[in-house]
């Protein structure tokens, strides 16, 4: 089975897995970060193979729709391509590129044995990350809000910055919080200039979102 077979028994296999996903993680959510990953490869020394199939199992078992289980994506992965007989290496920085891409896990203090790097990573959590900003950024936060059932904005409630991996985790607030606690944070996180660069349009329409949010919430609109 070429490289090519293996990335489209991939597609289906992940298309099916996620067919009842939350919108904001759903195929098209795999989709786009697949789009965005070969873009920013393409300005990288990167093995293009590992970095397609990370972005494709990178959300195969996102740990907060699995009662916070972290070890399920890694399995999944392993167990799929270990049946189309990848070579052990290439599964394993898969299962790495599942285990460390997500922002909570950039909020613990990692052991020195638990670090894990790679610029296939990088490539996958900035492709990743675009996805959390910009109008589709927005659009996953409030849908994920909705599914939540959190309030779009509660005056009352600040948001809470500088978490740690458990408060970030535990956290319940208004879905507008988040883009103080997260989204604002990501463009100034990328990992490669590529992925810099494409951050900062998308950033800049968060903040005039968000301006105009207030705008409206306050009546001045």
């Amino acid at each position: 089975m070429n490289k090519q077979e293996i990335i489209d028994r991939t597609i289906e296999f992940v298309k099916t897995q996620l067919k009842n996903a939350e919108g904001g993680h759903d195929w098209f959510h795999i989709e786009r970060v697949c789009r965005n990953a070969k873009i920013i490869a393409k300005n990288e020394i990167a093995d293009n193979f590992i970095v397609e199939l990370g972005a494709l199992f990178h959300d195969i078992a996102d740990a907060k729709f699995h009662n916070g289980n972290e070890s399920i994506g890694p399995k999944i992965a392993r167990n799929f391509l270990e049946d189309l007989t990848i070579n052990d290496t290439i599964i394993g920085h898969v299962e790495n590129i599942i285990k460390h891409i997500s922002y909570k896990n950039s909020l613990s203090d990692n052991n020195s044995d638990e670090i894990f790097s790679s610029i296939e990573l990088d490539i996958i959590q900035d492709a990743d990350r675009l996805d959390a900003i910009g109008a589709i950024g927005i659009a996953r936060a409030f849908n994920y809000g909705g599914f939540k059932n959190r309030a779009l904005y509660n005056p009352s409630i600040e948001p809470c910055l500088n978490q740690n991996k458990e408060a970030y985790k535990k956290s319940t607030a208004p879905t507008i919080n988040h883009f103080y606690e997260k989204l604002l944070l990501l463009k100034d996180q990328m990992n490669t200039q590529t992925g810099m660069q494409m951050a900062q349009e998308r950033h800049e329409f968060i903040k005039i979102y968000l301006k105009q949010f207030y705008s409206e919430w306050n009546g001045n609109r």
